[in-house]
C-alpha cells in the first residue's frame, strides 16, 4: 500500500484500469471519469504557475465531503505521513488509483492515536480502512541506530517529532478495531510488508511474530499494491467479505485453517521453532527471499500463536502501460493547504524529482528494496516520463532544475534479463553478484535518449540524477562492444551534465570478504570508476566531487577491517561524509545475519558487531582525519599489534602509544571476540 524507504521510493505497484465509466455503486454517484480520461487534460504543460486548491485534495474533513456531496467513504485511508499528493508519496498514490477507479476515497493522516474521536472524522467507510505507517518504517523513522530518539521527522510539517507512534501500523490497527468492530481493516506499506512473517525487531532486539496479529488486520498488502488493493476493492463492493477473499496476490492472512497435505505450498518453520533455534530463522529467510525474486512463486505459510498466516506469492512486474496509468493521475503534487506553508523536508528533496521505474535487481544484502518492490524492473514509457517533466515547468516555484530522474537504482531503466524465459525460472537475488548474470541487457541507450529529450525541453535548465548509480552495471563487461561503448558514453555524459557538483555512488566497503557478504563488486572496481570520474572531469573542465557511501559494523566486518576502510579512502583522498553504522531492519540478509550469528546461504558462523562498543569502535575510522580521534585509534590498532596501519595513516612522524604504557593499560579490545 505504500511507498519507499527512502530512499529510494517504495512506490506502490500499478493497476491498469478499465477503459471508460465505472458503474454506480451502492445507488450513489461515483466518479465516472477512467484514469485514461483523468489523465488525458495533464498532457501539456500548464499555459501558467498552478496552484491547486483544497477541492483538487481528496477529503480530509467531513466538511469537503459534504462538499463533494458524499454521505460516506468507501475507503478511508490512515497514514503517519502527513498529506503529500505526490507520485513519491505512497499513501498519494493509493489513494489516487482508488480514486480513478471510482471510489470515493478519504484521507486521515497523522491522527493522535491517544484519541479513538481523531479516526472518526470521516466517519466509518463502506467497504474499510487502509492503514500505513508512512514512506518510511516508523522506528526508523524515530531512532537512530544507536536507538536514541530522534529529533526531527522529515514526513512531518516543520520536521516535528513525535507526530506518529512507533510501529504506527499495529497502533493504527487496534485503534480502528476498538471504535469500529466489525470495520475491515487493510493494511500496507514498507512497515507492514517487511514484517508479513516473523522478523527480527532490532529495537526490542528479539524475534517477533507476523504483524497481522499485532494489527488486528483482517489482510496485508505487501509490496507494491496499486493491483491487489484494486483488486480487493472490486470484490469487496461486490459484497464478498473479506474473510473469503484469499486468493489474491501480494496478500496475507490469518487463515481459518492450515496448509493442505501434497500440495506445492512451501509451510515455513513456525514462529516458536525459530524462537527456538535461530538455524530455523536464518533457513526460513533462504525460502523467502528466493520466493520474493521469483516471476512466479508459491504459497507459503507460517504457523504463529496458534494460527496459521497465509502469504500469496507476488505479482509479476506490471507492464509499462500498467506502471504509466498510476503516474498519469492528476497529482497536485504538492502538500495539502491545511499545512499552511508549513515546510515538509522529504517533500522539499523530491518536489521537482521523476521516478522512472521500480524494483532492483542488485540485491544487495542489506537493502530491501528487492523484498518490497521486486527484483525485475517495471519502467515507465518514455512518453510518460516526458509528460511528468512538462508538468514540473509548469509549477509556480519551479527554476529549470530537475531534482532527479531516477529510481532505486538510477541506472536500471529498462533493463532486464534478454531471454525472459530464463528469468522465469530465476531464482537468484542479485543479477549483478558475484558476477554481472550473462543473460543481462545492460544497455544504457534508452536512459541516454530518455536524457536528452527531457534536457532538451522548454524551460528546462538541467535534469540531474540524485538516486544512486550502480557504476558496476555500467562498467560490466558485454559481449555486444556496442553496448561497452554506449555505457562508457553513458557514463561521460552522466557526468558532464547530469551531476549538480556531486555524484553519489555505494561501494559501501573496500574489505573484499565484507563486500561479498554485501553482494557488492570488489573494491577494486570502485578505483578504476574513480579513474574515469576524474579523467571526465579534467577533460571537461568541471570540478565535481565523488561521493561514496560506506558503512560500518556490518556482518563479516571487523574492526582490523574499517582501519584497513580508513587506509583506503585516505589514498583516494576522501574526507568520508556519506557513512553509517548498519541498521538492522526486517527481510535482509544482513540482519538475519546479525540477529542468528549464521549466513542463510551458507550455514556459516559470520562475526558481526553487536555491542555499543564495537560498533563505536568502528565507526571512529571513518573520521580519521579528526584530531580528536587519532589518539584513539592509533591506541586500538597497536593494541591489535597493527602498527602497520597506524603508519599507512598517519605516517612515521606521528608518535604511537608503547604497549604497556598508561593509555594502553587494562585496554581491552572491542573487537575481541567471545
Amino acid at each position: 500500500m505504500a511507498k519507499k524507504p527512502q530512499h529510494a521510493q517504495n512506490n506502490q505497484r500499478s493497476q491498469q484500469g478499465k477503459q471508460g465509466q465505472q458503474q454506480k455503486r451502492g445507488g450513489k454517484a461515483q466518479v465516472t471519469a477512467a484514469p485514461a480520461t483523468r489523465a488525458a487534460h495533464t498532457q501539456a504543460a500548464p499555459s501558467r504557475p498552478w496552484r491547486p486548491g483544497r477541492d483538487k485534495f481528496l477529503p480530509v474533513s467531513r466538511a469537503d465531503m459534504d462538499a463533494r456531496g458524499w454521505d460516506q467513504c468507501d475507503f478511508v485511508y490512515i497514514c503517519g505521513d502527513a498529506y503529500v499528493d505526490h507520485p513519491s508519496f505512497g499513501m498519494a498514490i493509493i489513494s489516487r488509483v482508488l480514486d480513478a477507479h471510482g471510489y470515493k476515497v478519504g484521507i486521515i493522516c497523522q491522527p493522535d492515536w491517544t484519541d479513538p474521536a481523531s479516526i472518526t472524522v470521516l466517519g466509518e467507510p463502506r467497504l474499510g480502512f487502509l492503514v500505513s505507517a508512512g514512506n518510511m518504517d516508523s522506528m526508523v523513522n524515530h531512532y537512530s541506530v544507536t536507538k536514541h530518539r530522534r529529533h526531527t521527522d522529515a514526513y512531518t510539517p516543520g520536521g516535528e517529532e513525535g507526530h506518529r507512534p512507533n510501529r504506527a501500523v499495529t497502533v493504527y490497527g487496534n485503534l480502528i478495531r476498538q471504535t469500529f468492530k466489525d470495520a475491515p481493516i487493510i493494511i500496507g506499506g514498507i512497515e507492514a510488508s517487511l514484517r508479513r512473517l516473523a522478523h527480527y525487531d532490532y529495537w526490542q532486539d528479539r524475534l517477533r511474530p507476523p504483524y497481522l496479529l499485532d494489527a488486528t488486520a483482517d489482510i496485508l498488502i505487501y509490496g507494491m499494491g496499486e493491483r491487489p488493493v484494486t483488486e480487493l476493492a472490486r470484490r469487496l463492493d461486490q459484497g464478498e467479505k473479506i474473510s473469503d477473499i484469499t486468493d489474491i496476490a501480494q496478500t496475507a492472512f490469518i487463515a481459518p485453517s492450515g496448509p493442505v497435505n501434497d500440495s506445492p505450498d512451501i509451510v515455513l518453520s513456525s514462529y516458536e521453532a525459530c524462537l527456538k533455534d535461530k538455524r530455523k530463522q536464518a533457513a526460513n529467510f533462504k525460502i523467502v527471499e528466493v520466493e520474493s525474486n521469483r516471476m512466479h512463486g508459491h504459497v507459503m505459510w507460517q504457523q504463529a500463536q496458534g494460527k496459521w498466516i497465509r502469504i500469496n506469492p507476488m505479482l509479476p512486474p506490471m507492464t509499462s502501460a500498467e506502471l504509466d496509468s498510476v503516474y498519469d493521475l492528476p497529482y497536485t503534487r504538492v502538500p495539502h493547504p491545511r499545512y499552511k506553508g508549513k515546510t515538509i523536508p522529504a517533500y522539499e528533496m523530491i518536489r521537482h524529482s521523476v521516478t522512472m521505474h521500480r524494483g532492483c535487481f542488485g540485491g544487495c544484502a542489506f537493502c530491501t528494496i528487492s523484498a518490497h518492490q521486486g527484483k525485475f524492473i517495471s519502467s515507465r514509457s518514455q512518453q510518460s516520463i516526458l509528460k511528468e517533466v512538462r508538468q514540473i515547468t509548469g509549477m509556480a516555484d519551479f527554476k529549470g532544475y530537475i531534482s532527479d530522474l531516477g529510481g532505486p537504482s538510477a541506472n536500471m531503466y529498462r533493463m532486464g534479463g534478454r531471454d525472459r524465459s530464463a528469468c522465469e525460472k530465476c531464482e537468484r537475488p542479485s543479477c549483478l553478484h558475484p558476477k554481472p548474470c550473462p543473460n543481462l541487457d545492460n544497455d544504457h541507450r534508452p536512459l541516454l535518449d530518455l536524457y536528452r529529450k527531457a534536457s532538451a525541453l522548454p524551460g528546462i535548465k538541467k535534469c540531474f540524477v540524485g538516486s544512486g548509480v550502480r557504476y558496476d552495471l555500467a562498467m560490466a563487461h558485454n559481449s555486444d562492444n556496442r553496448i561497452n561503448e554506449t555505457n562508457r558514453e553513458y557514463l561521460r555524459e552522466l557526468i558532464e551534465k547530469h551531476v549538480s557538483g556531486r555524484l553519489k555512488v555505494a561501494p559501501e566497503h573496500t574489505s573484499d570478504h565484507v563486500l561479498a557478504i554485501m553482494r557488492k563488486p570488489p573494491f577494486q572496481l570502485f578505483h578504476r570508476f574513480k579513474e574515469f570520474f576524474d579523467h571526465v572531469n579534467e577533460h571537461a573542465g568541471l570540478r565535481q566531487q565523488l561521493i561514496p557511501y560506506f558503512i560500518s559494523s556490518h556482518p563479516g566486518c571487523t574492526e582490523i577491517d574499517m582501519a584497513e576502510l580508513a587506509c583506503e579512502t585516505k589514498k583516494l583522498n576522501f574526507r568520508l561524509e556519506q557513512v553509517q553504522d548498519f541498521t538492522p531492519t526486517p527481510m535482509t540478509v544482513s540482519t538475519e545475519i546479525y540477529y542468528t550469528g549464521i549466513h542463510p546461504y551458507t550455514g556459516e558462523k559470520v562475526y558481526t558487531a553487536r555491542g555499543e562498543s564495537e560498533k563505536k569502535a568502528q565507526r571512529k575510522y571513518f573520521f580519521w582525519y579528526d584530531s580528536d580521534a587519532r589518539a584513539d585509534i592509533r591506541q586500538h590498532l597497536m593494541r591489535l599489534h597493527r602498527p602497520d596501519l597506524v603508519r599507512r595513516l598517519f605516517g612515521s612522524t606521528h608518535n604511537t602509544p608503547e604497549r604497556g604504557s598508561k593509555n594502553n593499560r587494562n585496554y581491552k579490545s572491542p573487537q575481541r571476540r567471545k
